[in-house]
């Protein structure tokens, strides 16, 4: 299937754009789960059973897996298994190199790992980023805006009057003959994202940035949606994670999940009905 018709499938099912990031931080688990090396796994589990219904994706970012040593990969590995397989996956690393490293690094998380999509850092260009979209059943969720303070160091940069993070975007507009490219936007830029969705109004949008770092929800909705009120991944990690740190965890989340996905529902009610 192409990853488009997974990504629109299951948000459809679900009536659902939230995204939770599995960054499980092992220093933020709940006491009872222990310190064990199954700790962050069993913890994983439980949050994807309680949320999987309110869902249209999972994105894991890596570096917390990297983080744990040659247990980590086992760790990432069981995670996806207990995903249910249409729900799509984002290996979130942020990947961008010279094109033989970068073929190693598409290799790994889409054969290996099996995941859907990836995050891809584009600044060396092209080759960089081809062997993350060779495939219409995988998508390369491109850095345009990131939801960072430090975004505003290279990203705004104005080249011929435009900002650099438009050029970007226009250039993977035309990279795009496979519809399988989306871009990465912070929901803490909510000023930006018409224009951007203006550009690139059949993109897939991953927005970080809602929950803990103050994004704004509502303009992510609006102005992060294509004209049918899809195609906006709206992501949100520490929020439902750890919502409680006692035994309750898992139910914690479930309601965190659940309360921003009716609040997405209403925003879409409100703006595409």
């Amino acid at each position: 299937m192409k990853f488009i018709d997974k990504l629109l499938k299951v948000q459809r099912k679900n009536r659902s754009l939230l995204c939770v990031g599995l960054d499980t931080d092992p220093a933020k688990l709940p006491r009872h789960l222990g310190v064990s090396r199954n700790a962050v796994l069993r913890f994983n589990r439980q949050i994807i059973e309680a949320t999987s219904d309110l869902v249209c994706a999972y994105k894991l970012n890596l570096a917390f897996y990297e983080a744990l040593g040659e247990r980590g990969w086992h760790v990432l590995q069981e995670t996806l298994a207990v995903i249910p397989c249409h729900i799509v996956t984002i290996g979130d690393g942020k990947r961008g190199d010279i094109g033989n490293t970068a073929e190693r690094y598409a290799s790994a998380l889409y054969e290996e790992l099996a995941f859907d999509a990836a995050t891809v850092n584009p600044y060396l260009g092209y080759d960089s980023v081809e062997p993350f979209i060779r495939s219409d059943r995988h998508c390369a969720f491109v850095l345009a805006l990131t939801s960072n303070e430090g975004s505003n160091d290279f990203q705004r940069l104005t080249i011929h009057g435009r900002p650099l993070y438009e050029k970007v975007i226009q250039t993977t507009v035309k990279w795009n003959t496979k519809q399988n490219i989306g871009l990465v936007v912070g929901a803490t830029h909510p000023a930006e994202l018409q224009p951007i969705r203006d550009i690139a109004p059949s993109m897939p949008i991953l927005i970080p940035g809602i929950g803990k770092q103050g994004g704004d929800l509502e303009s992510a909705v609006r102005y992060g949606c294509d004209k049918n009120g899809l195609l906006a991944v709206i992501n949100a990690s520490r929020s439902v994670l750890y919502a409680s740190s006692g035994k309750d965890f898992a139910n914690a989340a479930r309601a965190e999940a659940q309360h921003l996905r009716n609040q997405i529902q209403e925003l879409r009610t409100q703006f595409f009905s």
